[in-house]
């Protein structure tokens, strides 16, 4: 029965498709023009995991029943719609949170249920041991190519605030030079550490002020997850603005700034953020 149900929700989502003047494939995704448009497409492949994470909880499947189930939607292409479906939740809840209760009911009220894209498997520690095992010369029990582990990557909802830095690192290996788990982790700390200077850099630049007066701002409110607006006022008090010409700047500053400040806090709550967001 359940197979039966997930069989007529990938059909709904193809159908939701050729509606759209698309093929249904997982890259076509992008294509889809609106928010309405999004939504509906979140809400049907929301259905087609639902069911799916379903499947995955019968542990007496027979071969015959598996082979029907990856007829209906290879794991491959599943995988990829994962990372499509991830994508545009992203975006839409980017929206939900930039507008609030000025965006349009159907984004307030879209619940995008990132649990059933989360694995229990496919954390920080599962990625860096694959990627280990997939660099060794000699063979090894999981080996992947770098695509393969950048998409396994973003089709999981576990990763989604490391999913940018851990995507770029990944690009920057050698996966022809054996890598242990160790000297990655080492590797990907450094490197997220250089992409954020070089980040703040870019913006102290952007905003007139200098890399090592911002940089200790930041610094400040990461050490104790707290952002002080007083703090804000001495970081710009050099650039001698009238109260008007402050207060713009700071707006324009904190809206370039608040996603690097919420990166770097890893999903903690940094206290008097929330009146720049």
């Amino acid at each position: 029965m359940v197979i039966d149900k997930y069989q007529k929700a990938v059909e709904a989502l193809g159908v939701f498709m050729h509606q759209h003047n698309l093929v249904s494939e997982p890259e076509e995704v992008y294509n889809l023009k609106g928010d309405a448009a999004r939504i509906a497409f979140v809400k049907n492949f929301k259905e087609v995991q639902r069911l799916k994470t379903q499947l995955d909880q019968y542990t007496d499947l027979d071969d015959a029943q598996q082979a029907q189930i990856e007829a209906i939607l290879p794991e491959q292409t599943l995988q990829v719609f994962r990372s499509s479906y991830l994508e545009t939740a992203k975006q839409l809840k980017e929206l939900q949170q930039k507008e609030g209760e000025q965006a349009p009911p159907d984004i307030q009220q879209l619940d995008f249920e990132f649990v059933l894209f989360a694995s229990a498997v496919i954390d920080y520690d599962y990625i860096m041991n694959l990627i280990a095992d997939s660099t060794q010369t000699k063979p090894a029990r999981q080996k992947m190519t770098k695509e393969q582990v950048i998409s396994l990557l973003s089709a999981n909802a576990n990763l989604m605030d490391e999913q940018e830095d851990l995507t770029d690192y990944i690009n920057g290996l050698d996966w022809n030079s054996g890598q242990d788990t160790t000297t990655l982790t080492k590797g990907y700390d450094q490197f997220k550490a250089e992409k954020n200077q070089k980040e703040l850099t870019n913006l102290a630049h952007k905003h007139g002020l200098q890399t090592a007066d911002l940089k200790a701002f930041v610094d400040g409110i990461m050490s104790r997850m707290i952002f002080d607006g007083e703090k804000l006022t001495d970081l710009l008090e050099p650039l001698a603005l009238s109260w008007k010409e402050r207060r713009v700047k700071e707006l324009a500053l904190m809206e370039d700034l608040v996603p690097q400040l919420k990166k770097m806090a890893q999903g903690r709550d940094i206290a008097g953020l929330a009146a720049y967001e």
